[in-house]
C-alpha cells in the first residue's frame, strides 16, 4: 500500500509565528506552499506571548542594536553564536516596523510611536545600565496579536494551509536533501505524503517534557522527533529557561511585563529579595538568574503559603488603570487560575519551565546545518529551520525575555528567504525513493498491533516526572545520572504503548502516542547533554560545577539518536560586522 501525494514547492510544519513569517516570503514570491498545523493557526502556541518584541527602535530614551546585541550575548552566558545574535539584533528593528505595517495593533505613546517597556536583562550602555525600554507590545497579549496579524496576511496572500494536520516523518533522498514529509489528517487519520522540493520547521517547543510548564499542550517537540529520526542531531538541549513566573500550582504564564512595568518579587517576610541576587538589575536581572534566586528563597524555608512552595508578585502598588491598560490578560489570568485579583492582591508564583533554548541546529539563514565528515556544519540541502524548534543559536545557555517574538520574526522571514534562494536553483521535484513513507508505516502497524502494551498516559506521566525531578532549575550529579538511567528506561515503555481505540476518525489517542514518540526523543536528548556538560552556564546550573568553565566548555553539545552519542562543535565567536564580545563573568 502507497500513501497518496500531494505536491508543492514548499512545506512548512507549523503556524506559528515563525512558520507564518515564513510562509509569507514564500507565497509572496510566488511559491506553492503547504502549512501544515495541529491547531488553527491563530492557537499556535505564539498566541501565549504576552511581553513584547525586543528591538532597539529607541521610541523611549537612548538605544541602539550594539547594546542589543551586547545584552543578548551576556544573557546567553556566552554559547551564543554571535553572528546569529548580531544579525537578529540588527534586523529587529526592520521586522517591528514591517509588522506595524502589516497592520499589527501596537501599543502608542503619545506622538504615535511605538511604546516599550523595560524588560529582564536589557540595558543602555553596554549592560551598564539604566534598563532599556526595548519591548514592543500590545499590552499584554503582543503573540496574540502577531499571529493575528501574520495569518490574516497569509490569507491576503493566498498561503495553502492544512489544519489539524500532524507531520510524521521527513523524507530524504539518496542524496539527503529534504524532499517532503509524512502527515496525518488529524479528521480522517488519512496519511498523505507531502512531495516538494524543500521542507521548513517550525515547530515551536517542547516544553511538555516537564511536569510544570507554560507550555500548550500541542508543544511535543514534533519537529525535533521528526529530525532525529531522520538521522539529523539535536543541538544544546541541555538548557531549558524557567520562567521565574508561572501562576503556582497551574504553571500559567505571568509576563516579566509585570516587573517590567513595576512589580517586584517578595518572601513570606516581605523582603524584596532579589536585591540580594542583583543588586542592580534587581527584578529585572536575566530569567535564570531571577528563577534560581527564588528556588533558592523557597529552599531556605522563606517561600510563602501553607506549602512554603512559592514566592509572591506585588503589582497592586501599580494601581487599577495602569494594570488594565497595560496588564489586562494578567488581571485575568490571576482571578482565574490564582483566585486572586492583583489590583488588591499579590500573584501566587513559581519557576516553571518555559522555553527550549535547544534544538535542530541552524544557522542565520534559517539552513540546518549537521556534521559530514569533517565539517561540523555541512548544509542539509533542502531543509530549513526558524523559530523555537531552530538553534540558531541566538539564545545560547539562557534567553532573554522578549527575543522569543524577535527570534521568530527575523529567522522566520531569513528562513523563507533562503527557502525562496534555494526553490530558484531547484526548480523541479526530486522523485520519492521506493521506501518513502516506510518508517511512518512501521510505526503506525505497531500501534495498531500493538496488544499488552502500556498506557501512553502513564508513560508519558513518567517521562515528564523524570525530568522534572531530575532536570530541573538546579541540578545535582546523582540526579542527572539518575535521570538518564530512568529515561532510558521510559523509552523502552515508550516502544510498547498500545492505544485502545484503533479507529480512524479524530483518534486523539493515536495522536497522543505520536506525540509520546517526539517528546522521548527531547527528553533523551535533554538528560544524555544535560549530564555529560560538567559546568554551570545560563540555565544549567549544576552543584558539582559551579563555575562557568570556558577552557573545556565553550562549545556546543550536539546528540544523536543513533546509538545515543554526544558530539561538540565551537561556538562563533565572530560577529559579522561588529568587534566580538569577550566572555568575563556574568553579573547584574
Amino acid at each position: 500500500m502507497s500513501y497518496p501525494i500531494r505536491k508543492f514547492d514548499a512545506v512548512i510544519v507549523g503556524a506559528g509565528g515563525a512558520g507564518l513569517r515564513a510562509a509569507l516570503q514564500l507565497s509572496e514570491a510566488g511559491c506553492k506552499v503547504a502549512v501544515l498545523s495541529k491547531v488553527f493557526p491563530t492557537r499556535s502556541h505564539t498566541v501565549a506571548a504576552q511581553g513584547g518584541v525586543g528591538a532597539a527602535l529607541a521610541n523611549m530614551g537612548e538605544d541602539s542594536w550594539h547594546w542589543h546585541m551586547y545584552d543578548t550575548v551576556k544573557g546567553s552566558d556566552w554559547l551564543g553564536d554571535q553572528d546569529a545574535i548580531e544579525f537578529m539584533c540588527r534586523e529587529a528593528p526592520k521586522s517591528v516596523i514591517e509588522l506595524e505595517h502589516f497592520g499589527m495593533p501596537f501599543d502608542r505613546n503619545d506622538n504615535g510611536s511605538v511604546y516599550q517597556r523595560p524588560f529582564g536583562g536589557h540595558m543602555q550602555n553596554f549592560g551598564a545600565g539604566p534598563p532599556s525600554q526595548r519591548s514592543c507590545c500590545a499590552a499584554d497579549r503582543t503573540g496574540h496579536a502577531m499571529l493575528h496579524t501574520l495569518y490574516q496576511r497569509n490569507v491576503r496572500s493566498n498561503t495553502h494551509f492544512f489544519v489539524e494536520w500532524m507531520a510524521l516523518d521527513l523524507i530524504r533522498d539518496e542524496s539527503g536533501q529534504a524532499i517532503g514529509v509524512t502527515a496525518m489528517e488529524m479528521e480522517t487519520g488519512e496519511v498523505v505524503i507531502f512531495h516538494s522540493k524543500a521542507v521548513l520547521f517550525a515547530t515551536g517547543g517542547a516544553g511538555r517534557v516537564y511536569a510544570s510548564s507554560t507550555n500548550a499542550f500541542i508543544n511535543t517537540g514534533d519537529g525535533l522527533g521528526i529530525v532525529s529520526r531522520a538521522g539529523i542531531p539535536l543541538e544544546d538541549m541541555e538548557f531549558w529557561q524557567f520562567h521565574p513566573t508561572g501562576v503556582s500550582g497551574a504553571g500559567v504564564l505571568i509576563t516579566e511585563g509585570v516587573r517590567g512595568e513595576g512589580g517586584y518579587l517578595l518572601n513570606k517576610d516581605g523582603e524584596r529579595f532579589m536585591e540580594r541576587y542583583a543588586p542592580n538589575a534587581k527584578d529585572l536581572a536575566s530569567r535564570d538568574v531571577v528563577a534560581r534566586a527564588m528556588a533558592t528563597e523557597i529552599k531556605d524555608g522563606r517561600g510563602c503559603g501553607d506549602e512554603s512552595d512559592h514566592v509572591l508578585l506585588k503589582l497592586d502598588h501599580l494601581g487599577e488603570d495602569l494594570i488594565e491598560s497595560k496588564l489586562p490578560g494578567i488581571r485575568e489570568i490571576a482571578k482565574k487560575f490564582a483566585n486572586v485579583d492583583p489590583v488588591k492582591d499579590p500573584i501566587p508564583v513559581v519557576p516553571t519551565c518555559h522555553y527550549m533554548m535547544g534544538g535542530i541546529p541552524t544557522n542565520y539563514r534559517g539552513e540546518v546545518v549537521a556534521p559530514n565528515g569533517d565539517d561540523k556544519e555541512a548544509i542539509v540541502p533542502g531543509l530549513f529551520a526558524a523559530g523555537e524548534c531552530a538553534c540558531a543559536s541566538v539564545h545560547g545557555a539562557n534567553r532573554l525575555g522578549t527575543n522569543s517574538l524577535t527570534d521568530l520574526l527575523v529567522f522566520g522571514k531569513s528562513s523563507g528567504n533562503s527557502t525562496v534562494e534555494f526553490l530558484k536553483q531547484n526548480v523541479t521535484h526530486k522523485d520519492l525513493p521506493r521506501d518513502a513513507g516506510e518508517l511512518t508505516r512501521e510505526r503506525l502497524e505497531r500501534l495498531n498491533n500493538q496488544t499488552n502494551g502500556e498506557s501512553v498516559a502513564e508513560v508519558g506521566a513518567a517521562l515528564r516526572q523524570t525530568m522534572q525531578k531530575n532536570c530541573g532549575v538546579f541540578r545535582f550529579p546523582d540526579l542527572l545520572v539518575n535521570g538518564v538511567a530512568e529515561i532510558q528506561e521510559v523509552e523502552q515503555r515508550v516502544m510498547r504503548t498500545e492505544i485502545g481505540d484503533k479507529s480512524k476518525v479524530f483518534n486523539t489517542a493515536r495522536i497522543e502516542a505520536l506525540e509520546l514518540d517526539n517528546l522521548i526523543e527531547v527528553a533523551m536528548a535533554s538528560l544524555v547533554s544535560a549530564e555529560a556538560r560538567k559546568e554551570s552556564r545560563g540555565a544549567h546550573d549544576r552543584a558539582d560545577y559551579a563555575e562557568r568553565d570556558d577552557q573545556n566548555w565553550l562549545k556546543h553539545s550536539l546528540w544523536f539518536k543513533e546509538e545515543n552519542r554526544l558530539d561538540y562543535k565551537p561556538v562563533h565567536m565572530d560577529p559579522l560586522t561588529a568587534e566580538t564580545i569577550e566572555p568575563k563573568v556574568r553579573t547584574y
